[in-house]
């Protein structure tokens, strides 16, 4: 049988071959050869063609009545055999694995036959994180969790490591951007038993233009995007021609979101930027909000399908995975931990008794300097009431910081780390005085007036 794959194996001693992070070569771990990147592509090259060529004929005769009338088109394209031209197995894969591992030999293994029908990525970000360094960054995040179970410290286990190339694509784009704020100047004295708050409200008109550059879109349905923004931003000043040697040792994946599809969570996380940038302006307010939908005028900008390094951890507590991802060029890691509830609320708790005193004081002053309430017994339960729930929403406040600790995981609300420096101009700005709102109300009087 004609190999479907091919496998990246030293030409010296014939173990598999393994990119390693940090490095612009390739190293045998057995006999020590080197060889360039290049080289490898080179070498490898013809037993590419060889092993597309096989898997096109493979394919062939699935679509016979004799083997493939039980095999529905959306399962051909699903899951698919290989043969590890290593050992021989039987390696079974989805439709978008263009490089992966042979569970039994551990030999790094291509599918050239997925890179048909699929663009060549123009770059690609290398590993420069190892294993051992996204075991050691899982063990750090752990710390400072105060509500991390005790269990999951002790016991938990790093169930398996791998290291993939996440498809992206990058965008860049020449924008000009139009936004109305709405500001206010507030002013507040007393007049006679009364307390006056003056409110100017104005109408500010911003206008700017910008520039963005590779702004990443997750390009594989399978990674949860919300996580991949979550590791980002990643260095392009290491971005390399694409090759695949680097591709060796790693899972990778190619698209199947296209740039088209893409350009939507593009798009958002530009007008969130140009919004940002341009209310940034707005400036000697005490508020300031956006009024209506801003205006995005974007020329359009050349497009890169690159190819960005991920591990990705996974352990369990209590039969529940759970899955982290470090950036592998940065180090930096998105998970969600698991957190005590119990230890949560004791936490609300303790948090919540120690700001009552504390409360009730500052209340209590408050009142009494503004002459808000009486110093009689009514008004002395009204301010403890008040300070009681005052604490209660101190501890719940501790209680969700602390919980909000356990994960990192959070969507990219903009694109500001992509704008190229400099790049931001105020093209036009006007702030117009609409009118003024004026609130009273009246103080209470004390027993020291009377």
């Amino acid at each position: 049988m004609a190999d479907t794959s091919v496998s990246y194996t030293c030409p010296n001693c014939g173990a598999p071959l393994s990119y390693l992070p940090g490095t612009d070569h390739i190293t045998c771990e057995y006999c020590g050869t080197t060889l360039e990147t290049k080289t490898v592509e080179e070498l490898f090259a013809k037993a590419q063609e060889r092993a597309a060529a096989a898997e096109r004929e493979q394919e062939e005769k699935w679509e016979t009545a004799e083997a493939g009338e039980d095999w529905s088109e959306e399962e051909r394209a699903s899951l698919q055999v290989f043969h590890c031209s290593s050992c021989g197995a039987e390696l079974v894969t989805d439709a978008n694995t263009m490089a992966t591992e042979c569970c039994y030999c551990g030999n790094p293994t291509m599918l050239p036959a997925r890179f048909d029908g699929a663009l060549k990525p123009d770059e690609i970000i290398p590993f420069q994180k190892t294993k051992k360094d996204a075991v050691a960054a899982l063990k750090a995040f752990y710390e400072g969790k105060t509500l991390l179970p005790a269990a999951f410290r002790k016991g938990n286990r790093v169930e398996a490591v791998q290291q993939m190339y996440v498809p992206y694509w990058l965008f860049d784009a020449k924008v000009r951007a139009e936004a109305t704020f709405r500001a206010e100047e507030e002013e507040e004295y007393n007049d006679d038993d009364e307390v006056v708050t003056r409110t100017k409200i104005y109408e500010c008109y911003r206008a700017g233009k910008m520039t963005f550059e590779r702004i990443p879109v997750d390009g594989s349905v399978k990674m949860d995007d919300t996580f991949m923004e979550s590791i980002e931003p990643f260095d392009y000043k290491q971005l390399e021609p694409f090759t695949p040697a680097y591709l060796t040792g790693a899972l990778a994946d190619r698209y199947d979101v296209d740039a088209e599809a893409a350009v939507s969570r593009a798009d958002e996380r530009i007008a969130d930027s140009a919004v940002e940038l341009l209310q940034d302006t707005v400036e000697g307010y005490d508020s300031v909000t956006i009024q209506g939908e801003p205006t995005i005028h974007k020329k359009k900008g050349a497009v890169t399908y690159a190819m960005a390094p991920v591990w990705i951890l996974t352990t369990r507590y209590e039969n529940t995975p759970y899955m982290f991802l470090m950036n592998g060029q940065t180090g930096k890691i998105a998970g969600s931990l698991p957190y005590d509830n119990v230890k949560s609320y004791i936490y609300m708790g303790v948090s919540s008794l120690i700001a009552l005193p504390i409360c009730y004081f500052l209340i209590d002053f408050v009142s009494e300097e503004e002459e808000l309430l009486s110093t009689d017994g009514v008004s002395m339960t009204i301010v403890f009431i008040g300070a009681l729930i005052c604490a209660v929403l101190c501890g719940y406040g501790v209680r969700k910081y602390l919980i909000d600790q356990m994960s990192n995981v959070h969507p990219a609300a903009d694109a500001t780390a992509y704008l190229k420096e400099g790049s931001f101009k105020l093209t036009d700005e006007d702030d117009t005085y609409l009118y003024t709102h004026t609130t009273r109300y009246s103080k209470a009087k004390s027993k020291r007036d009377d």
